[in-house]
Formats: structure tokens, sequence, C-alpha cells
């Protein structure tokens, strides 16, 4: 995951100014998540960090279309109970400590976007992600020492998720290419694990979007070239 998203920056910023116009706006999109599933027994979101990049294409008047794709996205949960447990068949250890099911999707979401004057814009649409990794982090000090396990568990987990996202944000300047701030949250609709029904994704994204490269405006004909069309 780490690889995948370093070399996305690294693209993004290459190929950024090329991707950009007068009506797409391109550029990355980074942020922090906090999530759970439903229909569990675990009571604490699951914090981690979001990186990919975004495209914002104009449909009409104030309308855009926002896509893209999150290379780094993890969802998941904090605070796995034994019966949280045994439903995995994770074995619980001796020692307290913290379990936390962590699951690494590519997250590509599909957003209509209305723009305000005041530069606030609300945004709302379908969310798809597919699965890459997933496994289940045992965290506890044990004389002094911290220790972490992983429960490999991507076979209990459907591959593909799907669901809504609706937010808001807000525009730093009145500039095209500015950036901007926003929160958004995703609902589920489908199973997480494979023979739990109702387990759902559920979390709340804060997030900023930086423009790479100027939109390009598009070129006026000089007089003489005007009155060489019209010959």
């Amino acid at each position: 995951m780490c690889y995948h998203a370093q070399s996305q920056v690294l693209l993004t910023l290459i190929f950024g100014d090329k991707l950009s116009s007068e009506n797409i706006q391109f550029g990355l999109e980074g942020g922090v998540n906090w999530s759970t599933i439903t229909q569990t027994e675990a009571d604490q979101r699951h914090a981690s960090f979001n990186l990919g990049y975004y495209f914002d294409i104009k449909l009409k008047n104030q309308w855009y279309l926002n896509t893209g794709v999150l290379v780094k996205a993890t969802l998941g949960e904090k605070g796995l109970t034994a019966k949280d447990l045994s439903f995995l068949e994770i074995p619980l250890a001796e020692q307290a400590g913290t379990y936390t099911q962590i699951t690494n999707y590519f997250i590509l979401p599909i957003l209509f976007k209305y723009n305000f004057k005041n530069r606030m814009y609300v945004e709302a649409g379908p969310q798809g992600g597919l699965l890459l990794s997933a496994y289940v982090r045992y965290e506890a000090e044990v004389e002094d020492t911290e220790a972490r396990v992983k429960f490999h568990n991507k076979d209990q987990i459907n591959t593909i998720d799907a669901g809504i996202t609706f937010g808001t944000g807000y525009k730093l300047t009145k500039k095209r290419n500015s950036m901007t701030l926003g929160v958004k949250y995703y609902h589920g609709l489908t199973n997480v694990y494979k023979n739990n029904p109702g387990t759902h994704n559920n979390s709340i994204f804060a997030k900023l979007n930086i423009p790479i490269g100027a939109p390009k405006k598009k070129k006026k004909n000089s007089p003489q070239q005007e009155t060489d069309d019209k010959s």
C-alpha cells in the first residue's frame, strides 16, 4: 500500500499539469477517516490516513462531477470483543490487548457536486471499493514491550464494497485552482463479512484537495486568423 501511494503521488506531480484543463481540475486528495462496521460489538472508530487523486469535471453552470481514486484508504474498526473474535475464528490472547479490524481498499467515489457562490459546496453520490488486503491486528504491552500480531482474514471479507456518500466543503480562494477543505460521510450498503449480514462500513472522511497544474484556457484566434477563416 505504501509503495502504491508513493507512486501515485509521483505520477500526479509529473502529469498533473497535462491532465488539467479549462473544464477539468486534477489533483491530490489527502486526509483522515474514522470508520466502523455495523452489527458488531466493537465500540471504537478506527482512524487512518487516506491518499489518492481526484478529477473535478465541470458539467453545467455550477454543477460538477467529482471522481478519482483513493489508492491508500483503510477502513475497519477498533475494539473487537470476544464475541467478534469468535465469529472471525481468531483466538483470544491471555494478555489483555486491543483487536482492530483493518481493511485496505481502492476507493472510487462518483459524486455530483454543486458549488455555491460563497465558495461552499455540497456533493453526493455512489462510492465503490475494491478490497486489497485485510487482517485483524492485536496490540498489547507485555513486560514493558509492545506486542503486535496480525491475523490475516481477507477470505472472510467481500471483495467489493459499495454504498453512498454525501458531504460538504469550502474553497479557500476564489481561484478556479484553489485548494478545498471538506468532510464527507460514507454509508455502506453491502456486507463487509461474507457470513454476517448487516455488517456495513461507515466512515467519516476529512479531506484536503490540492490542484496540480493550472487550468488551461481556450486559445483565441488572432484577428488575422479570424480573417483567414472567413475568407
